[in-house]
């Protein structure tokens, strides 16, 4: 596989896809700095997917080769691809490939990659490799608030689906109650509401002794999915 060529296709692909009206809304909508080609996501999903069943058997170095020679280029729709590449083709991801992805999450700086990369791509890779344990308790306390993000969204697809590991997303949440960043204390909330659905007793109880540190952010995602007196007593603790 040439993934300089693979790339120029895909490129192109995305180009056909997307219009300048929505190039210009998505542009202002994420305040971002890319340049947005106007397509979208099922649009985005879709190039992925006619690259993954054209190519099978990508091997692991091929994917890695292909992800950064998307990268390279600071194009909005081109770093989605490689992050939907990245979720199609994680099985083969490796430990050692976190360094990598790291550096993507940090050039990332906006929810748009950095949710995606951590809930698909980091997230099963961590499941697969408990190892990886250390790399998020490190990016739980990063200075970078995006890598923070990643820490707490890494987890939550297991939490979603009733198991995962909420002893670790409650020692992160605890410490960053306090944190002021908007896009933290949205995650904190977002992945309770969601370990909510199955287990709203355990969300109940870890919430509410620490209702008077929480956000209102938190608070209003977390208690969406507990019961009316749930959230009554929640709110009253505040």
């Amino acid at each position: 596989m040439d993934a300089q060529v693979l790339t120029a296709e895909i490129e192109r692909a995305l180009r056909a896809h997307g219009t300048t009206d929505r190039a210009a809304h998505e542009k202002a909508y994420l305040k971002s700095d890319l340049e947005h080609y106007g397509t979208s996501v099922p649009a985005i999903r879709s190039v992925a997917r006619a690259v993954a069943s054209q190519n099978p058997d990508l091997s692991h170095n091929d994917l890695l080769r292909l992800v950064e020679a998307l990268w390279a280029a600071p194009a909005h729709e081109r770093r989605m691809v490689a992050i939907e590449l990245l979720d199609i083709y994680n099985d083969r991801l490796q430990a050692g490939d976190v360094p990598l992805l790291e550096t993507l999450l940090r050039e990332s700086l906006t929810w748009a990659l950095v949710d995606p990369l951590a809930t698909c791509v980091v997230g099963p890779l961590a499941e697969r490799c408990p190892e990886l344990g250390g790399v998020l308790d490190r990016w739980a306390s990063d200075r970078d608030f995006w890598v923070r993000r990643a820490a707490l969204l890494a987890l939550l697809v297991p939490l979603r689906r009733g198991g995962g590991d909420f002893q670790r997303f409650s020692r992160y949440a605890d410490a960053l109650l306090d944190d002021r960043e908007f896009f933290i204390r949205k995650a904190i909330g977002w992945v309770l509401r969601d370990t909510a659905r199955k287990r709203p007793e355990m969300v109940y109880a870890w919430l509410v002794p620490r209702a008077p540190r929480a956000s209102g952010i938190t608070v209003r995602e977390a208690t969406k999915p507990l019961s009316e007196q749930q959230r009554a007593a929640v709110l009253a603790a505040r």
